[in-house]
């Protein structure tokens, strides 16, 4: 008995892999997402925790989404790893590029609130490098 491998049983195969695939990942999105709207709701309802700890959470699960995304649909998850080096480094930098620039902004709305005119100005202090005398 012969055992014979015709391309179309694979195509089909590798079809069908792929179809779970994004089946898979799919559900994952969904979960993660039905996920964050519940915390939300439950946030707005009763105020069970520290805003900035939710929304930490908040951005760690959009980056464990960003990841499902990139890495099925953009077929990512299966190449090598200086490609997605590549593509991962300049993002990482762009994130870091735009958080350097809103803490810049910050800085700056500080410094025009503290500096603007009718602003009263706290008195000078005088330093002095002599010893203190008991």
């Amino acid at each position: 008995m012969e055992h014979t491998h015709t391309g179309v049983a694979h195509e089909e195969h590798a079809h069908d892999s792929s179809t779970k695939s994004i089946w898979k990942t799919f559900w994952i999105l969904l979960a993660i997402t039905v996920f964050e709207v519940g915390l939300a709701f439950l946030y707005l309802e009763y105020d069970f925790m520290a805003r900035w700890a939710l929304n930490g959470i908040f951005v760690t699960l959009t980056l464990v989404k960003a990841f499902f995304i990139v890495a099925e649909f953009m077929h990512l998850r299966h190449e090598i790893r200086n490609l997605v080096m590549t593509i991962l480094m300049p993002l990482l930098l762009f994130v870091w590029f735009i958080i350097a620039f809103l803490a810049d902004g910050d800085s700056w709305k500080n410094m025009r609130k503290n500096l603007s005119p009718g602003t009263p100005v706290a008195p000078a202090t005088h330093i002095s490098n002599e010893p203190a005398h008991h």
